[in-house]
């Protein structure tokens, strides 16, 4: 048999294809390289994991999280599996516009909002896995002061001590939600005078939260808390929302809560892709709720995380910021980072020293005036301020000068009730025949209702009045007496302001602590009230200076004319964070003031003082004054306030220069 010995044949060609590289820049038709900087492009670019921006003072923040958007929609993730949740649905609605200007319309499909807003979204969705209607009503604080109110009044009998009113309740019961406190941990640290009420309180909220269930009402605390529950009790539902929405974006993370940290923390739990962005140097709102801790635990609660600092400053010059890193290097937890700015600009920042807050007031005034003789706009200066009383003399002052400005971050002086009732009392001993304000101080006597006081109002409203012979009605007779011979009696001397505001804010007292649950609070407006009292000479030039406006008015002329022109902005530190102006005044700035007295026995307190004077100082474009006025007296230390904040302590005068200010003769 013959062997088949099978033929050579030649070997098969083998054809060699060449992939090239992909240039991955031309995939995009964004130019990420040339529209941001170093910092922000990597951020922008960074991929799957968690991410923390630290986002210093106008370093570009919002224009990070724009491009990440696109950027991620670019790299083929599907709008509706990112998240972009922010404080306000107008940050929301302005970055994914500026998206959709810079990309395309893909990006109005991305899921942005609030927070309360997105759980609203999911709870009506899985409203029946927590036993709720889906056609429950969102309650706002309003309604649900009234409803506290309701309940209250079926809780405390009526020989109840001094027990806290409707809107007191809620603010302990929210704050307990939103810091994982006990009513009874917020009373003991906020609110120690209701430390009795205690169990009756928390009977008070366990009816609420009951009386919700049985209405179908949420309140805002609750669209988070429910939002929680859901996540932490429905694996399924958790695992569902978590691999829907792939990337989460949080803007201003520094002021989340504890519990929308947690909703973070569960909704990124199937794959981790967190970017967080916010600057702990600006964590001002704790009194919100806000969790300090959110941020600079963010790398221990998502290990792994990547952290990237925006330095550069897009708003003010290098000679502020030079100030402003100062500042914040005293604080004793942050995260370390120096901001820079390519803006040069001669003119540093300075600290003014006065001899008491009529001079810091005059100064402000004239200063303004020369600013806008200089080509700036009154629209484009502003004076800050720890708290909204500070700015009293000052707008006395801008009103003599015809300068319009608004007030933001509380009521301008005489629109405070309590400042309003005061008002009220010295125009009727001015003017007997002020019906208006003699009703108002009618009606805060227990026992007189409208009716009461309309049918008074005739035989009360005279230049002498003969309360004996009137027919006054038994539970308001001896408190009518008492009003009316206070009034006739500083009628004697209206030559002398202080002395008669001394006797009706001593007449007052009683009624104030009886009216308002802050009235330690409210005392001190009073106090200040007094002093700016004694610098007349005659009780209707006083009153002249306050009444650009009657008492009972909610929009004063100033305010008018600002709305149809220029103003000045007059505004808390806390209203004006995020915003900016080329001139900006930190008026106050006297230790134990800012930082204020009740915070030097806390560390973590002083550090969010500190804060406060950061964010005020990186407001400022061009030009920052500091003043501090050296006759403030604080009453409830006996102390005189005389140095500077001690924030600015050891300060070089070629970053902070000294001004010495010399009144004409």
């Amino acid at each position: 048999m013959e062997n088949l010995i099978p033929e050579k044949t030649a070997s098969p060609v083998v054809k060699k294809y060449v992939l090239k590289k992909q240039d991955t820049a031309s995939q995009y038709k964004i130019n990420y390289e040339k529209e941001l900087n170093p910092a922000q492009l990597e951020a922008v670019k960074f991929k799957t994991g968690p991410v923390l921006v630290i986002a210093g003072a106008g370093s570009g923040k919002t224009k990070t999280l724009t491009f990440r958007v696109a950027r991620l929609i670019e790299s083929g993730v599907k709008p509706e599996n990112i998240l972009l949740l922010t404080f306000t649905k107008k940050a929301a609605d302005e970055m994914l516009n500026r998206a959709v200007m810079i990309l395309d319309s893909r990006c109005e499909k991305v899921a942005g909002g609030t927070f309360h807003s997105f759980s609203n979204y999911i709870l009506r969705k899985y409203s029946n896995l927590l036993e709720l209607q889906n056609n429950f009503t969102i309650i706002d604080r309003a309604d649900a002061e009234d409803v506290i109110n309701h309940l209250r009044g079926t809780v405390i009998g009526k020989q109840e001590k001094r027990f806290p009113r409707k809107g007191t309740i809620l603010d302990i019961y929210s704050k307990a939600i939103n810091k994982n406190l006990t009513a009874q941990e917020v009373i003991e640290s906020e609110y120690n005078q209701f430390s009795h009420c205690v169990e009756k309180i928390n009977e008070i909220s366990k009816y609420y939260v009951s009386y919700k269930r049985q209405n179908s009402l949420l309140d805002y605390d609750d669209l988070l808390l429910y939002l929680r529950t859901l996540l932490q009790s429905n694996d399924e539902i958790r695992k569902k929302l978590s691999n829907q929405y792939k990337y989460i974006l949080i803007d201003e993370y520094q002021d989340t809560n504890s519990l929308q940290a947690d909703i973070i923390k569960l909704l990124a739990s199937e794959h981790n892709n967190v970017m967080a962005v916010g600057d702990d140097s600006q964590s001002i709102y704790s009194f919100r709720g806000a969790n300090f801790r959110n941020i600079l635990d963010f790398p221990d609660i998502f290990p792994g995380t990547k952290v990237i600092k925006l330095e550069q400053n897009y708003r003010s010059s290098q000679n502020i910021l030079a100030l402003t890193n100062e500042i914040i290097k005293k604080a004793k937890e942050k995260y370390t980072k120096n901001l820079f700015s390519d803006i040069v600009f001669p003119e540093k920042p300075a600290l003014i020293c006065m001899n008491d807050m009529q001079t810091e007031a005059e100064f402000v005034a004239q200063r303004v005036l020369e600013l806008q003789e200089e080509d700036i706009s009154l629209n484009d200066i502003a004076v800050l301020c720890r708290s909204a009383r500070m700015t009293y003399n000052l707008e006395i002052e801008l009103g003599k000068r015809a300068i319009p400005y608004k007030k933001f971050g509380g009521l301008k002086f005489i629109e405070t009730a309590h400042v309003k009732d005061v008002i009220a009392h010295l125009r009727v001993i001015l003017n007997p025949h002020d019906i208006i304000s003699l009703n108002r101080i009618l009606l805060l006597l227990n026992g007189v209702g409208n009716q009461t006081a309309m049918r008074l109002l005739p035989m009360l409203s005279t230049e002498k009045v003969e309360t004996e012979k009137l027919m006054l009605p038994s539970k308001s007779s001896d408190s009518i007496k008492k009003l009316f011979y206070t009034l006739e009696e500083q009628r004697k001397n209206l030559l002398n302001p202080s002395q008669i505001v001394e006797k009706v804010l001593s007449y007052y007292e009683p009624i104030l602590t009886d009216k308002y649950d802050d009235y330690t609070k409210r005392l001190k407006d009073l106090e200040h009230f007094l002093y700016l009292s004694s610098q007349y000479s005659s009780l209707e030039d006083f009153l002249s200076d306050l009444a650009l406006e009657p008492p009972d008015s909610s929009v004063s002329e100033v305010e008018d004319g600002a709305q149809k022109d220029e103003y000045l902005t007059l505004s808390t530190i806390h209203s004006a964070k995020g915003l900016e102006w080329k001139a900006v005044f930190i008026i106050g700035a006297v230790d134990g003031r800012f930082p204020s007295v009740y915070s030097f026995n806390s560390e973590e307190e002083l550090d969010e003082e500190l804060r406060l004077m950061y964010v005020a100082a990186t407001r400022a474009k061009s030009y920052l004054y500091i003043t501090y006025p050296i006759d403030m007296f604080d009453y409830s230390s006996g102390m005189v306030l005389s140095k500077p904040s001690r924030f600015l302590d050891g300060i070089e005068e070629d970053i902070l220069e000294k001004w010495i200010l010399e009144i004409e003769d």
